[in-house]
This record gives structure tokens, sequence and C-alpha cells, in this order.
């Protein structure tokens, strides 16, 4: 009981230093994340709908955060790059298109002519 309380203790401490020496503009674009997650949050669903402009948002600033904090967002790296997927996706994908096109009637009455004058 005594170790697990010092290690924790420990590692607060640890933690503290590290607080201690990150820049302003990290301490910032973590506040900017957090309040967008709480906007995010507050709009009373069970499950948060993340709209287009949210995701916008959420992308720019995970990416200036410390990789430590990245995991524990509402928006992990994971999330981000299925995002990117799904528009890639859906930008470079083309209509499915099943058996052969149709042919010209031109075309096939030529076709058919000179199948019967070859009779090979």
């Amino acid at each position: 009981m005594a170790l697990r309380l010092l290690s924790l203790i420990f590692l607060r401490l640890v933690g503290l230093l590290v607080l201690l020496g990150r820049s302003p503009a990290s301490e910032d674009v973590e506040l900017l994340v957090l309040r967008h997650e709480v906007a995010v949050l507050r709009r009373g669903t069970s499950k948060p709908r993340l709209e287009r402009a949210d995701r916008a948002v959420f992308t720019a600033l995970v990416r200036l955060l410390p990789k430590a904090l990245r995991t524990h967002r509402l928006v992990t790296p994971a999330t981000i790059l299925r995002w990117h997927r799904r528009l890639v996706a859906a930008k470079w994908t083309y209509p499915h298109r099943h058996g052969r096109p149709p042919v010209d009637e031109v075309i096939a009455g030529l076709i058919e002519r000179m199948a019967g004058e070859n009779h090979r």
C-alpha cells in the first residue's frame, strides 16, 4: 500500500514537472481542443455527432498537441485517419458498372454483315 502511494506521488510530481516545461502555445492549443470538446458534448445527445466544421477544427488542433495528449481526446489520431480515408474514398470511387456496355445498332449491323460475308 505504501509503495503504491509513493509511486502515485512520484508520478504526479513528474507530471507536474512536465506541465511546467511545456510551452504556452502548447497549453493554448490544449485549451482550445478542450473547449471545443465541451461545446460538442453540450449539444445534449447521447453520442456526440461531429459536423464537418467540428472535424476540421479537431483535425487542425489535434496535430498541434503533444503526442502524450493526442490519445486521450474525443478525437484520436485514428479517428482523423478514418475521416481522411472516407473523404478519399468518396472522392475517388467510380460507379460500379456491370456487364458489357451496349453496342451501337450501326456497329452491330456491320458486325453481322461482316460475319455473314466471311465464312471463317
